[in-house]
């Protein structure tokens, strides 16, 4: 019942369904007194659409944390004669007793309860309305559906009682359900009589016992003309229990299979046994023996087993008893057993630890409800994918990606899973992947950052993300991954590697995007984060990536955003430019991040008045002699200097330095660099260069911005011709030429 993760394009029904759960007010219903949701009166729905919307929204509740669950949805369905339900699948903590309750109306065929456990006998009554419709039921993992609130009488006689003072009901069974043939009870609380309820029923084809101890099972010899599947995974096992088995020869799959680390089992499996169950089942194709040991050998000699081409015919089976097949079997479970890495296996698919194809036909198989196998296969995975090449690319994207997806709160399931997906997205299988599996990796990446606070999965989750191309691929999640990045950083005990990867995931982030993007963040606390990243490096007198990439992240922040630039200002980033500088003198790397950052504050005009102090206005000044990063830094302050210098002589508030020494030392700069440079920076826009050549106010802040734009196009022509040209550059730069107040040189320059 599983939804695995697709590839395909959604069909136009699964997009109006999600369209209509994220937009119920908009679409289907109204709000009734401000709370409650009504169905709009006109509106008529079969059970094909609204199965599906049942089913999407649990779906969405689960594993899409923006998704906002409705305390009345269930009701939109409690009325036949508009909405009509068949088969639905609820899982987990969504479900509650009065939202069956509020269904019991509907003739439901087939209702899947997963590990609901918030359900309790009330929803056993609630069960009794589905009677007459019902063909498939699983209370797999509703670990308190038998209990009810004590009476308040006192207790019976006869009655158990769990901590919670609950009660556990003893009368109940499955009389009345006269058409139920699939029946699943996996994981059934301890002390329900498993015969008497079931005794009513009277032809069962499917019965799951997985995780029950029953040490009498001769009463499942009542369905023996009927039951084709029957399931015991951890039931332990005894010789009574395989001659019952032995007599249910309509069996097409049995499954007793076991967890071989979860206790102790005296049962060993034997070459009687097999032979047993070949002889009898005859129409057995599917059986499921994984994490039994073999008390005797039961293969053929290795050096016969070694020969002739690999066959899946039952006259060739390495495993002697399965010679006896008249066919080969659809499925063979052999996980964690010894037998799985024989040659001749006479089944199409088996599942084990021999190779990839084993591997995923484990995950595959167990996923749903036995999380603590398939988080060891999908270690064994995670192996494949780290030393060899996955020849199944697309398919193990997809097992992982529904294994995360179903096990969001499984910390085993996370840890191996999201390492899992690190190898799986990385650049030599990109070409495999497309949108939409790319998409479907990030959500369940950040689902998992969400989820666990844990070390390795929060390093996992953010490695997997550098996988990506930054920021294209995370757009469409662009707030959220933001969030949990700077979630991330803001935890006061931090691991250093993911200290790393996060602040460099943030820099990329904000690297080339819209400014609303860039504002968005801002208001998130990114600049103020970035800024205590900085203040605790320079407590520790650390200079490391974690520093340098603060300073990159708050450059790239700062672009073209003024609220960003105030922001910096305002929670003491010159302070920490100062200190940095006077603590990490030689750092050309730092220096240049820090200038090209107080770059995109002095192309803000009303927040350069705070620039205008003494020691600010020396410390520019003396950094244009900096050779620090080729001529990077040197560029920068003076590139800071020029818009300073823009607002004219009045806006110079300061006795020292000189104005006019200051542009003296900006020309020599200017003069001693190699025009030719490549550089270090990358121009989204040359609007703040621009607004520096119409005017007369500061010659040198003209011949600045020109130097900029000639270098520029000089060196990385195909990039910025075009946008010289698109942004309106030719005309202003000719009518510079003309300007009487223009030195001779920057018109050269120009011209």
């Amino acid at each position: 019942s599983l939804k695995m993760a697709s590839d395909s394009p959604e069909s136009l029904m699964t997009l109006c369904t999600d369209y209509c759960l994220r937009n119920l007010e908009g679409t289907l219903c109204y709000l009734l007194d401000n709370e409650t949701l009504r169905l709009h009166p006109d509106i008529f729905l079969p059970s094909e659409i609204c199965d599906k919307l049942v089913n999407e929204y649990v779906e969405l509740v689960k594993t899409d944390s923006i998704f906002e669950p409705h305390e009345s949805f269930f009701t939109l369905f409690s009325d036949p004669r508009s909405t009509r339900l068949a088969r639905i699948h609820l899982r987990e903590q969504i479900v509650q007793d009065q939202d069956l309750e509020a269904i019991r109306k509907q003739d439901l065929v087939e209702l899947y309860l997963t590990n609901c456990e918030k359900l309790t006998a009330k929803s056993l009554q609630t069960l009794v309305s589905f009677s007459h419709t019902l063909i498939s039921l699983s209370l797999f993992g509703c670990c308190n559906i038998f209990y009810e609130e004590e009476n308040p009488g006192g207790c019976e006689d006869d009655c158990l009682v769990n901590p919670t003072r609950q009660v556990l009901v003893k009368d109940f069974t499955f009389e009345g359900f006269s058409r139920l043939r699939f029946l699943n009870l996996g994981r059934l609380i301890e002390g329900v009589n498993v015969e008497t309820l079931l005794r009513p029923l009277a032809s069962l084809a499917a019965l799951d016992l997985s995780g029950i101890q029953l040490n009498d099972v001769g009463f499942l010899t009542q369905w023996k003309d009927s039951l084709v599947s029957l399931v015991l995974y951890n039931m332990d096992l005894s010789e009574e229990h395989i001659q019952v088995i032995a007599q249910l020869r309509k069996l097409r799959h049995l499954d007793i299979s076991r967890d071989h680390l979860s206790s102790y089992y005296k049962f060993k499996l034997t070459r009687r046994v097999l032979n047993l169950f070949v002889e009898n089942l005859v129409n057995l194709t599917s059986l499921d023996i994984s994490g039994h040991t073999m008390l005797e050998n039961c293969t053929i000699p290795s050096m016969e087993e070694k020969m002739g081409q690999t066959s899946i015919e039952p006259a060739k089976s390495s495993i002697v008893p399965f010679r006896g097949l008249k066919r080969p079997l659809q499925f063979l479970g052999l996980f964690e057993t010894s037998l799985c890495r024989l040659t001749h296996i006479p089944a199409y698919k088996v599942s084990g630890d021999k190779n990839e194809e084993q591997v995923l036909n484990a995950i595959e198989a167990y996923t749903e409800h036995r999380p603590e196998i398939t988080s060891r296969a999908i270690n064994l995975l995670f192996d494949i994918a780290r030393i060899e090449r996955c020849s199944q690319l697309l398919r193990a994207l997809q097992l992982v990606i529904t294994a995360l997806k179903c096990h969001k709160d499984d910390k085993n399931i996370q840890v191996t899973g999201s390492a899992a997906l690190f190898y799986l997205t990385n650049s030599e299988y990109r070409m495999e992947q497309s949108v939409k599996l790319r998409r479907q990796v990030i959500q369940v990446v950040l689902n998992g950052m969400e989820s666990y606070q844990e070390v390795t999965v929060q390093r996992n989750c953010c490695l997997t993300l550098c996988n990506f191309s930054i920021p294209e691929e995370l757009e469409f999640q662009y707030r959220r991954v933001n969030e949990l990045l700077l979630n991330i950083l803001n935890q006061s005990r931090q691991d250093e590697s993911i200290q790393r990867i996060a602040v460099h995931l943030c820099n990329a982030l904000v690297c080339q995007v819209d400014n609303d993007h860039k504002e968005a963040v801002g208001k998130m606390g990114f600049v103020m984060t970035m800024l205590k990243l900085i203040q605790k490096k320079l407590a520790d007198k650390t200079c490391d990536q974690v520093m340098e990439f603060s300073w990159s992240a708050l450059w790239n922040i700062t672009d073209e955003t003024p609220d960003n630039c105030e922001m910096f200002l305002n929670y003491s980033g010159m302070k920490l430019f100062l200190e940095c500088l006077k603590e990490f003198p030689e750092k050309q790397e730092l220096h240049r991040n820090m200038l090209g950052l107080l770059g995109n504050v002095a192309e803000v005009k009303e927040l350069r008045p705070q620039l205008m102090t003494s020691q600010f206005i020396s410390v520019f000044s003396n950094l244009l002699e900096s050779k620090a990063d080729g001529i990077e830094v040197s560029y920068n302050a003076c590139g800071v200097l020029s818009h300073i210098m823009f607002d004219g002589p009045e806006a110079w508030g300061i006795c020292e330095p000189h104005r006019e020494e200051v542009v003296k030392r900006m020309w020599a700069a200017i003069q001693s660099w190699d025009i030719n440079s490549r550089r270090n920076i990358n121009y989204r826009s040359f609007e703040p260069i621009l607004r520096l050549l119409p005017q007369g106010i500061s010659p040198v802040s003209q011949h600045w911005a020109t130097w900029a734009l000639y270098n520029l196009v000089s060196v990385y022509p195909d990039k910025y011709c075009p946008l010289l040209i698109k942004e309106g550059g030719i005309p202003l730069l000719k009518d510079m030429i003309k300007m009487a107040s223009a030195r001779q040189e920057t018109k050269e320059m120009a011209r």
